[in-house]
């Protein structure tokens, strides 16, 4: 089997490149009108969650990130309404420049025509960051947040993985091998994203053994998030049924921008389009089944994420 030469490609240094978003859609915090109901019953299982000092996890698309909603991020987690935020590949990249450069994101329909999209020297780094983790056994949330926060770059202030490193609050990256633009790199070792992205997982698995009276949140990730979350949850259910202890008592909320009807506690039949809907039959439906309660919002994460931390501080 012939594969391509990944050492023929060339590269452009990232400050060369048109971004499309820079520090001005950095939302500064300040609370907002709570326009859903659901947000205050989520802050009080959020509330009763830290004082049981059950698992409060925040999953994440990486639109979470470019939608400029990092303060209200960090403020969750400095106060204590976080245990642990996964995401993906993406959304490390987006973290990664903002915090390096302030800026971030480029034109696919720009950047594609000539083979120029996602080929940027220095975003390359992340690859060198991740084979020195594997080498030392590290997560690849937890190294790359340190490494932020250890070269201090200059926009580490909005970096959920820096302030994942600085308060010990695991940020773990799930990816999924060719879909990150890192990956186009002749630096990429695939085996050392294989390793660290595992080693996340099983953090992140180990985070969920503290799930009852737990809350779990999933803002706009259609696949990971709730794949992550279901094979987790199967491995923690068999050890603790193992223990004589129930992971069932918890708290799921979704936030995206579908249309589903009130009667999203339901699940559809598979001929209706949103059963392959996988956070509606996986974190509404299936996995609440024997005593979870589940709520889903739409609107946009620039809307729900600040609602919810004004929601939670008005009952703080």
């Amino acid at each position: 089997m012939k594969l391509f030469n990944r050492n023929q490609i060339k590269t452009k240094s990232l400050f060369e490149r048109c971004h499309g978003l820079d520090q001005q859609c950095i939302l500064a915090l300040s609370p907002k009108k709570v326009n859903h109901a659901a947000l205050y019953d989520i802050s009080k299982a959020i509330h009763m969650a830290k004082f049981q000092e059950a698992s409060i996890v925040l999953m994440m698309g990486a639109h979470v990130i470019r939608s400029g909603v990092q303060k209200y991020i960090i403020d969750l987690m400095e106060n204590g309404f976080v245990s642990c935020i996964a995401m993906n590949g993406a959304g490390l990249i987006h973290d990664y420049e903002f915090a390096f450069i302030g800026q971030t994101t480029e034109s696919v329909s720009k950047y594609i025509k000539n083979g120029q999209f996602g080929l940027w020297k220095e975003t390359g780094r992340i690859n060198d960051l991740v084979s020195d983790a594997a080498i030392m056994n590290k997560g690849l949330g937890e190294y790359v947040g340190y490494i932020i926060e250890k070269e201090h770059f200059q926009f580490r202030n909005i970096s959920i993985l820096a302030a994942g490193y600085r308060l010990k609050i695991p940020v773990t990256i799930h990816v999924s091998i060719g879909c990150d633009i890192v990956h186009e790199l002749p630096n990429c070792s695939g085996a050392a994203y294989g390793k660290t992205s595992y080693t996340d997982f099983l953090a992140f698995t180990h985070i969920l053994e503290n799930l009852e009276n737990g809350v779990i949140m999933n803002f706009g990730s259609a696949v990971m998030a709730p794949e992550i979350y279901l094979k987790a949850l199967s491995m923690v259910r068999n050890v603790a049924q193992l223990e004589n202890r129930s992971i069932k008592k918890f708290v799921t909320l979704v936030c995206d921008l579908h249309d589903i009807p009130k009667n999203y506690r339901e699940e559809v039949p598979k001929s209706n389009p949103f059963y392959y809907f996988r956070p509606w039959k996986t974190m509404l439906v299936r996995t609440v089944a024997n005593g979870g309660q589940s709520y889903y919002i739409k609107g946009k994460h620039e809307e729900t994420i600040p609602q919810l931390w004004t929601a939670i501080n008005e009952q703080s």
